[in-house]
């Protein structure tokens, strides 16, 4: 998982002026590279329970999360797409992370996107 973390992940950023055109190459690519790299976290967050979590935390969310996917939707336009983006991220996340959690609180490594969703 590491390894592919670490070597396979790549989500180009592109100007937005270049991306907003939804039928350009770059859009296309960006896109697809942005759901691979999300696919990706949600397998790696399948191994909860299984693979410790200090372990999984830090390759799904502060790896791959706050390295990759977030620039990716700071860099989308405010939208339907963003949403979408963010909701499939967050239905990957275990909830079992979230029931010890005091309300209007969370993870020290959901801060950044927690943010993001709340613009």
């Amino acid at each position: 998982m590491k390894k592919s973390v670490e070597e396979d992940v790549f989500i180009p950023l592109y100007p937005k002026s270049t991306v907003e055109d939804k039928s350009s190459l770059c859009s296309k690519f960006q896109e697809r590279r942005f759901w691979s790299a999300v696919k990706l976290l949600s397998n790696i967050l399948l191994w909860d329970g299984i693979v410790q979590e200090d372990t999984i935390r830090d390759l799904g969310l502060s790896k791959l999360l706050n390295r990759y996917l977030l620039l990716n939707l700071l860099n989308t336009p405010l939208g339907p797409d963003n949403i979408e983006k963010c909701s499939k991220v967050v239905a990957s996340l275990p909830e079992r992370w979230f029931q010890d959690l005091k309300s209007g609180s969370t993870l020290p490594e959901l801060l950044n996107f927690c943010q993001h969703m709340l613009r």
